[in-house]
Order: structure tokens, then C-alpha cells, then sequence
């Protein structure tokens, strides 16, 4: 009988390859955030949204750097089979990476902050602008921008603004933190949520949580939309597990966040059929009742005019917006909008098609919206990542990618 010991199983090809990206980029990222706790730091807002008058080109370049090693990441994770705790463990760290940081890049944690107190100090957030309470503490940190603009976001997260803005008290750095802690929670719950839908769970949980530009504006910067894309995966992924109903609850969380979920679920109802669509209609139904109840009761029925507010400021323009580019090459503005809204028209219809045949490809909605919308801004990339992510749609992926890297400077003191 021999004892030769057998021979170690040899590694996957790729393992090492993916762990040694992940690592690089919380490294890279983390060097990166770092560079927020320099005084006069450019990277942290200041004075109603103006930062220190400097650039942070190191930061371009190692947030760059970064995603390069996130794109390393992906491609060493695209065989079947790679181990989801490990990739989670990544997807924390990554996340923990900006959270140590400073506030960055944006003061829209602090116009939470703002509306939050206004509800808990007699006003009403969709009646009363924040230059009505100027001895409020979020009124000289927030977007000097916004101070004239009544709440456009949903009533699920205005009322969820109200406790954060208890809890932060007059303290803007509690508040901002708030903020950046609730953004890394639901980027991360999105990665997972989506990594429970899609057949290669760990390349689809790396895909967002793994992406050091979300990372920078949801653990960095606090912004709702993390909020958005863990609601969006958690419809998904019970919808996978054919609980219909808890998913329409998710969808109607997903909509009175924030209004742009709605296009992704007329695509998605319309793929549903009639069986599933009722059970699911009834979780939506129950849960929208539940919220807009409680908003009204709070609000009055002054939160359903969000959308006037919302429309107004989506007539504004982004200098990174597809019309706007178009534009900048000459082409006048009512040529380039209308450019945009042909190409979306054309899209929806294609779409619309799909969904009816029972494919609703809500990523390739998701990124339809982002290249034809004259307001586009970076950290709308998180929702479309959870929805490519846990559609594995290959096109959608690729689309999310090159928003990314196109997006990568935005917001960024050059």
C-alpha cells in the first residue's frame, strides 16, 4: 500500500489573478479617499458646495488606477465557480475604503439633512424651501443650488430623513456620516441581492460592489441612489424566488424613493404574466398604500407634487449629458435635445417589445435613460450596475462599464 500523500488540488486558473485585483483595488481606492483628510483638502465640499480652490488630479489618477484593477477583477472572475464570501469580503472592504473618509464630492448628504430637519422642526419639505429656515445647521452646508428648491425625492426616503436628521442633531460630520454609512449598507446589500439572481453569483456581486466609482459616491458620498439599486435588486432577486408579492413590495419602495423606477416596472409588468402580475401587484399595492398613508399623514398631499420641482430641474443640463456634448461639437440645442429624445423613443420601443414578448431587459432601460437624459451625473450608474448586474446582460454590462469609465472624472476639481 503506498503512502505517497496525494498531490494538492492545483488552484483555478484566475483565482489568484481575482484576489490580487480586489486587493489592489481597495489599495488603490483607499490611498485615494485618503487624500480627503489633507487640510483644505479640494475634495470635500465646502461653503454651500464649493470646495477649496485647488485640483486633485492624484485623486483622478489613483480612482483611475483603481478601476483599471477593478476591470482586472472582473475578468478574472468571469469563470463559473469563484467563491461569493470571498468577493463579499472585497465588496466590504471596498465599501469601508470612502466610508473612512470625509465627506466627497458632493453636499446632497447634507440636503437630506436639510429636508429632515425642516419635518422635524414644524415645516413641511415639500411646501417649505430651506431659505425659509436659514438657523437651520444643514442650511450653510448644503448646495447653495438647492436652497430654493422644495424636496424632489420620494416620500419613502423623505420620511426616512427625518430620524437621520434626529439622529445627526446640529452635527454636519454626524449627518454626512449617516448619509455615507446607509449608502455603503445598501451598495452592499445590492451587490449581494444581485449575486442571489445571477448564475455566476460572484461576478455579478463584484460588478457592483466591487466598482471603486460607486464606491466614491455612495460609501464617499452618501447619495440615495445605493438606496434605489439595493431596492431594485431585492425586487429582482424575490422575484427569482417566485415571491411575487414581497417583490412588489420591493418595487413600490424602489418607486417612492425615487420617481425613475417606474420606467424600469412598466417593462417589467408587462413580462410578467397575468398569475404572477396579480400576486405581485398586490405586494406593490399594499406597501404603496403603507408609505404614501404615512406621507400623507405627514406631508399632507403636498408630497405628490415631488414632480413639479423634478421637472424643473430636469430641464437642466450636465456638461457630461449626450445633448450637452452634442452641443459643445456645435449642434444647436433644440438639434441636440431632440437627437436625445429620438434615440429614446426608438430604445422604449424596442424595449416595450421586448417586454411584451416576456423579456424585460431593465438594464438596457437603465442605460438608455443615462445616455439620452440632459441631466446626467455619475452617481446614477449605481441603479443601472444592480439591474446589469443581476440581469446578466452582457450589452447592459458593457454599456454600465463605459458609462463608468466616461463618468470617472465628473464631480472630480480638475
Amino acid at each position: 500500500m503506498s503512502t505517497t500523500a496525494a498531490p494538492l488540488a492545483a488552484p483555478r486558473p484566475g483565482v489568484h489573478a481575482a484576489w490580487i485585483a480586489g486587493g489592489l483595488t481597495v489599495a488603490l481606492l483607499a490611498a485615494a479617499c485618503a487624500l480627503a483628510w489633507r487640510s483644505g483638502s479640494p475634495l470635500v465640499p465646502r461653503e454651500g458646495g464649493r470646495g477649496a480652490d485647488a485640483a486633485a488630479p492624484l485623486f483622478l489618477a489613483l480612482l483611475a488606477g483603481a478601476f483599471a484593477a477593478y476591470l482586472a477583477g472582473l475578468l478574472a472572475l468571469r469563470r463559473p465557480g469563484r467563491s461569493l464570501r470571498g468577493v463579499a469580503a472585497v465588496v466590504v472592504a471596498v465599501q469601508l475604503a470612502p466610508l473612512a473618509a470625509p465627506l466627497l464630492l458632493s453636499t446632497d448628504a447634507w440636503s437630506y439633512w436639510a429636508y429632515g430637519w425642516i419635518g422635524t422642526h414644524g415645516g413641511n419639505p415639500y411646501l417649505d424651501q430651506p431659505d425659509a429656515y436659514p438657523a437651520s445647521p444643514a442650511y450653510g452646508f448644503m448646495g447653495a443650488d438647492w436652497r430654493e428648491t422644495t424636496s424632489v425625492y420620494g416620500p419613502a426616503f423623505t420620511l426616512a430623513t427625518e430620524p437621520l436628521a434626529l439622529a445627526a442633531g446640529g452635527s454636519a460630520d454626524a449627518a454626512a456620516w449617516l448619509a455615507k454609512a446607509l449608502a455603503a449598507a445598501a451598495l452592499t446589500a445590492a451587490a449581494l441581492l444581485a449575486a442571489r439572481r445571477a448564475r455566476r453569483p460572484a461576478l455579478a456581486a463584484a460588478f457592483v460592489g466591487w466598482n471603486p466609482l460607486l464606491a466614491v459616491h455612495a460609501a464617499g458620498g452618501g447619495h440615495n441612489d445605493a438606496w434605489v439599486a439595493a431596492a431594485l435588486a431585492a425586487a429582482l432577486a424575490l422575484a427569482a424566488s417566485r415571491r411575487e408579492a414581497a417583490a412588489g413590495g420591493a418595487w413600490a419602495v424602489a418607486v417612492l424613493l425615487k420617481w425613475v423606477p417606474l420606467v424600469f416596472l412598466v417593462l417589467h409588468v408587462l413580462a410578467w404574466r397575468p398569475p404572477r402580475r396579480r400576486a405581485a401587484a398586490a405586494g406593490f399595492a399594499l406597501t404603496a398604500a403603507a408609505i404614501a398613508g404615512l406621507a400623507t399623514w405627514r406631508f399632507g398631499r403636498h408630497w405628490l407634487g415631488a414632480v413639479v420641482p423634478l421637472a424643473g430641474n430636469a430641464a437642466l443640463e450636465t456638461s457630461y449629458a449626450l445633448p450637452a456634448r452634442l452641443q459643445q461639437l456645435g449642434m444647436p440645442r433644440a438639434a441636440a435635445l431632440a437627437l436625445a429624445g429620438g434615440v429614446l423613443a426608438l430604445g422604449a420601443a424596442a424595449l416595450l417589445r421586448e417586454a411584451i414578448r416576456g423579456r424585460a431587459r431593465l438594464a438596457r432601460a437603465a442605460c438608455l435613460v443615462l445616455v439620452t437624459t440632459p441631466y446626467l451625473v455619475v452617481w446614477y450608474l449605481t441603479w443601472a450596475a444592480a439591474l446589469a448586474a443581476a440581469e446578466e446582460d452582457r450589452w447592459a454590462r458593457l454599456g454600465v462599464l463605459g458609462l463608468s469609465a466616461y463618468l470617472l472624472p465628473q464631480t472630480i476639481p480638475l
